[in-house]
């Protein structure tokens, strides 16, 4: 199997593109803007899910299911949010097709189908879920409410990008009601570190946890909180988000709940979620120029082992020798796959596990055989050893958290390579272009500066991280005072 992909030094961009298809993660699809997930790449992300679920599940919260579809009027309800997301909107206006008079086999709209009231396809859930929770919340006894719901969603996209930005895509989405702003406030940081504890532990990718500039927050949010991922290229991912809603959204609905001594207060609200987009920061964090790179807690094939041999005879006695390998390490709950196709060479498979990113490679053929060993090749590393067969499982096991380990310490490295403190915008600007990454700078906390620095770098404000340190300076670009630095980069 002929990889042939960019190299990333050459062009990131076209890198990236090329590994999705080439690695059978995603395809472009026959609606403009919208992917294909294959099986390989959905697998990937039906582990994502698993883990997330459980990580949602002990934290107190259960899965429900609303509507794709949002009347107009309820989507106008909440102000900021209608505002927010009114340019991405793709909207329903009629209900029934029918064949066309003049033309045999076509179909038009029929204008007699037209709906009263405009259905929005789901962009975000906000407003059709606040109008449900209104019938749901009458005393405090009903509160909290702790829900997610895995959906799809879609933002009506002009320059998209598999995974990283397409008009449907795949999220979760937790929308929770609460008693008290203090609650509220606990749970969208409570999320935010959920989401932080999956991306370092289970995709190996450190973040930076922080919060969003009034101008990035989520529209509708009091506050919004965010994780930031720092890709191969120096620029900055948005890898989850959490936010505050305080009460917007029980006022545009009407939300309110009889406290214990019965007077009638506003519900408080959260909002949080992540989506496919975390596949484009799982391939941009690790992976090289011969393929995909997959954390082994996240891959779902940990271990594939290649058959060496000439005929079916050999490739029997592979097989038996095999068997309770397998089954030894199925029971530890790793993943593994026997590849005994016989229509591809043992080299065209290696390289097929290697561009598929699969964290250890097993050859054995007849020697292996007669020594009792196993050839065993790790992907992060791309080096080969040869091990004996009564320490393989113990071995496997371990190499398996070592890789783990080393890609976050790897990424980890790279990451805090690039944070760099800059003083003035002429520094900025330049290192901006020249080295990229998270840049720490002083910032007068003002939109118009926020707005300006965007838009004469492409740059903007990722995150005020949460343990930013309080210190007098001046902003980089209007020279006024600032008590604490942000973090600017370019990002996807």
């Amino acid at each position: 199997m002929s990889k042939n992909l960019t190299s990333r030094s050459e062009d990131y961009s076209k890198w990236y593109n090329e590994l999705v298809v080439k690695a059978d993660l995603a395809e472009s699809s026959g609606v403009r803007g919208c992917m294909v997930i294959k099986p390989y790449g959905y697998a990937i992300w039906e582990k994502m899910q698993a883990e997330l679920d459980r990580m949602f599940k002990e934290t107190g919260h259960t899965n429900a299911y609303f509507p794709i579809f949002i009347p107009k009027s309820y989507f106008e309800a909440e102000e900021k949010n209608a505002e927010g997301f009114a340019k991405e909107c793709a909207v329903v206006t009629h209900y029934r097709l029918k064949t066309d008079p003049n033309e045999k086999g076509k179909l038009i709209v029929d204008p007699e189908a037209k709906l009263e009231e405009e259905l929005i396809v789901r962009p975000t859930s906000e407003s059709i879920i606040w109008s449900t929770y209104k019938n749901w919340i009458q005393s405090y006894r009903d509160l909290p409410i702790l829900i997610n719901q895995w959906a799809n969603v879609v933002r009506w996209e002009m320059r998209t990008r598999l995974f990283l930005r397409t008009a449907e895509f795949l999220w979760q989405e937790g929308h929770t009601a609460h008693a008290t702003k203090e609650e509220a406030i606990e749970e969208s940081e409570r999320m935010m570190n959920v989401y932080a504890n999956f991306v370092e532990n289970f995709m190996a990718v450190p973040v930076i946890r922080g919060f969003k500039t009034e101008t990035e927050r989520f529209a509708g949010a009091d506050e919004t909180y965010c994780i930031e991922a720092m890709m191969q290229d120096g620029k900055a991912l948005q890898a989850g988000t959490s936010h505050f809603l305080g009460q917007n959204f029980a006022k545009a609905f009407d939300v309110k709940y009889a406290t214990k001594d019965g007077k009638q207060e506003y519900v408080w609200a959260s909002s949080w979620g992540v989506s496919t987009r975390l596949m484009g920061a799982l391939i941009m964090t690790h992976s090289d120029d011969n393929g995909l790179v997959l954390p082994p807690n996240l891959a779902p094939i940990q271990v594939v082992i290649v058959p060496i041999y000439k005929g079916a005879a050999q490739l029997e006695s592979v097989r038996e020798r095999i068997s309770p390998l397998m089954e030894a390490l199925r029971k530890q709950g790793i993943s593994v796959k026997f590849d005994d196709r016989d229509t591809q060479s043992p080299g065209f498979k290696f390289h097929e596990y290697e561009l598929k990113g699969v964290p250890v490679r097993l050859a054995v053929g007849q020697r292996d055989l007669e020594n009792n060993t196993f050839e065993v090749a790790r992907r992060d590393t791309l080096t080969k050893e040869t091990v004996s067969g009564d320490d393989i499982i113990a071995h496997i096991a371990q190499l398996l958290k070592e890789i783990q380990e080393n890609l976050y310490k790897r990424a980890l490295a790279y990451r805090d390579s690039h944070i760099t403190e800059v003083n003035s915008y002429e520094e900025f600007k330049e290192l901006l272009e020249t080295k990229g990454g998270f840049f720490a700078a002083h910032w007068d906390g003002t939109a118009e500066t926020e707005a300006k620095i965007k838009e004469e770098t492409k740059a903007t404000i990722r995150c005020i991280p949460l343990d930013a340190k309080e210190e007098s300076g001046v902003c980089m670009y209007s020279g006024k005072p600032s008590n604490k630095r942000v973090l600017f980069a370019k990002a996807y």
